[in-house]
């Protein structure tokens, strides 16, 4: 077994993050499936490796983290990779932008266990989940297009190699073709998508690639 262990679920997009940013530092790792529908991310052994009872876990050098953002800046400052999250302060400032106005603000309010109280609350089972997702993810992605209007966005989300940024917007995407969100009307997301699936780091990362535990 490698000495890099990533605890993830294959449809979790902070997981997704995380393979492809692996991927792109040609960093080997194994995978250990943590099935979130029958709560094993709840389990004593998995708490263990992360308190808060999440995906995903990352075991790297000794060391045990979380939190899908802090790891792939653990990588980038680890292996040495500027394009992930460049030093100039300008470039590294607006990564950061990028990566949170996706990981902060769409997907905390889209996750299955805010949308399952959702269903609960409302009572109205799946049409509600539906168009929370639907809202949500529309709004949030229509704000993340406007952000890309800027004159440091090249082939990707920041110049012409991907980033954390695109580490954080292809799992976006997956979920909103998941929930049937009109991505049509959004050119430059669209066209950074069509680059990152050029990009075998990305490709091999993908749900599909991975599969159900």
């Amino acid at each position: 077994m490698s000495d890099v262990i990533l605890y993830d679920y294959w449809r979790s997009s902070a997981s997704y993050r995380v393979r492809i940013a692996l991927n792109l530092l040609g960093i080997a790792y194994d995978a250990v499936p943590v099935d979130l529908l029958t709560k094993a991310h709840l389990s004593p052994e998995h708490v263990a490796r992360n308190p808060q009872g999440l995906v995903p876990a990352l075991a790297i050098d000794g060391r045990m983290l979380s939190q899908s953002l802090a790891i792939m800046e653990y990588l980038a400052e680890t292996r040495g990779d500027k394009h992930l999250i460049p030093d100039d302060i300008d470039a590294k400032t607006r990564i950061r932008t990028l990566s949170y106005a996706i990981a902060m603000d769409i997907h905390p309010i889209c996750n299955l266990n805010v949308v399952a109280h959702v269903m609960e609350i409302t009572g109205e089972g799946d049409q509600a989940r539906l168009d929370w997702m639907q809202r949500f993810i529309g709004h949030g992605l229509a704000g993340f297009e406007a952000l890309l209007d800027h004159q440091a966005t090249g082939d990707f989300c920041h110049g012409d190699q991907p980033s954390m940024a695109d580490c954080c917007l292809v799992p976006q995407i997956f979920n909103a073709n998941r929930w049937g969100v009109d991505v049509s009307g959004f050119t430059a997301i669209n066209r950074i998508m069509a680059n990152c699936a050029k990009i075998p780091a990305f490709t091999a990362a993908h749900p599909d690639e991975i599969g159900a535990p």
